[in-house]
C-alpha cells in the first residue's frame, strides 16, 4: 500500500513537471512569434524611414523646380501640394483593400510561420 502511494506521488510529481514544462515551452513560443512578428515591423519602419526622407528630398526638389518653370517659387510647393492631396484623398478612399488587409495579412503570416530549426 505505501508503494502504491509512493508511486502515486511520483506520478503526481512527473505531472506537476511535465505541465509547467509545457506551459514554459507554450510561452517561449509565443515570445519568438511576438519577437519576429516586431522585428520585422521596426525594420519595415526602418526602411520606410528612408524612403520617406527620400520623398521629402525629391519633393522639395521638384516643388523648386516647378515654381521656377510656373514663375514663384511657392507656386510649386502649391502644385506638388495639390497632387499629394489628391493621392491622399485617393489612398484613403481605398485604405481598406490597399493597406489594412495587407496589414492583416501580413502580421497573419509573420504569426503562424514555420521556422526552419530544429527546435520547432
Amino acid at each position: 500500500m505505501k508503494d502504491k502511494a509512493i508511486l502515486i506521488e511520483m506520478l503526481f510529481e512527473k505531472v506537476e513537471s511535465y505541465t509547467k514544462t509545457s506551459l514554459e515551452l507554450y510561452r517561449l513560443k509565443a515570445i519568438d512569434k511576438i519577437t519576429d512578428v516586431f522585428a520585422t515591423i521596426a525594420s519595415g519602419m526602418i526602411i520606410a524611414l528612408i524612403i520617406a526622407l527620400f520623398f521629402i528630398l525629391i519633393s522639395v526638389g521638384l516643388a523648386l523646380y516647378l515654381g521656377e518653370v510656373l514663375g514663384k517659387t511657392y507656386y510649386g510647393f502649391f502644385a506638388l501640394g495639390g497632387f499629394y492631396a489628391l493621392v491622399a484623398i485617393i489612398i484613403a478612399m481605398n485604405r481598406r483593400a490597399w493597406l489594412e488587409s495587407k496589414l492583416n495579412d501580413f502580421i497573419i503570416n509573420q504569426t503562424f510561420k514555420k521556422k526552419d530549426n530544429v527546435h520547432n
